[in-house]
């Protein structure tokens, strides 16, 4: 899922380069409503994780694997706008020090996976949270259900950047159906992970957890 440098075009790069960053600019200013100064270590513990558990890869089908994207496990833990500049911050790194995904394509990749994956996570999220019982039991659930979503819509992402701009010779559909399918089982182990992990974190802290902690009510304490 990290592009690599060359795959997209330098204009189709530079454009959603600028969409990535001014999604970063929202979620800079915005992650002040997130993150204080209780749940601020919360969201460096989740980049470290993310970042340590996506160099574990699984295997998927037919000689491919897959691993975590992290946007809707930082999105229920620390809220989407932090979880949004953790997932940036992850990649960052991962291009900078590890040539995980090009410097050029940066923008590309921050796109799809720290805006496109966080967005699409954080929308589902809340509509399974309405759907599902209101019970701290069915976050994990929804947080799931979020995470399998987001994988295959960030992929369908990076088919639009390669039929914008790719200089690859696969036809844009065939382009299409690898990624979409692919990700679809990519997208089980992301739901698996993804709620193995709420579902320990809600066990131990739930009160850290954003996707939960909003919806607890303060005890009202009568003489």
């Amino acid at each position: 899922m990290h592009i690599p440098d060359g795959f997209i075009d330098i204009p189709t790069s530079a454009a959603f380069g600028t969409l990535a960053l001014a999604g970063t600019a929202i979620a800079l200013k915005k992650a002040k409503t997130e993150v204080d100064d209780r749940t601020a270590p919360m969201a460096g513990l989740t980049a470290v994780f993310i970042f340590a558990v996506q160099m574990l890869n699984f295997p998927v089908a037919a000689g491919t694997s897959g691993h975590l994207l992290g946007g809707a496990l930082a999105m229920v833990l620390v809220g989407p706008y932090a979880a949004s500049l953790a997932i940036t911050v992850v990649l960052g790194v991962q291009a900078l020090l590890f040539a995980d995904g090009g410097l050029t394509a940066l923008g590309l990749n921050v796109f799809n996976l720290s805006v496109i994956a966080v967005l699409v996570s954080f929308l589902v999220f809340k509509l399974m949270v309405k759907l599902l019982p209101k019970t701290k039991s069915a976050i994990p659930l929804a947080a799931g259900i979020a995470a399998f979503v987001s994988v295959p819509i960030s992929a369908s992402a990076f088919t639009l950047q390669y039929a914008i701009g790719g200089n690859g010779t696969a036809p844009v559909e065939t382009v299409l159906i690898a990624m979409f399918s692919t990700h679809l089982l990519i997208g089980i182990g992301e739901a698996v992970i993804t709620m193995l992990t709420v579902s320990a974190i809600l066990a131990s802290r739930s009160d850290l957890v954003y996707g939960w902690s909003r919806k607890e009510v303060a005890l009202e304490i009568r003489s």
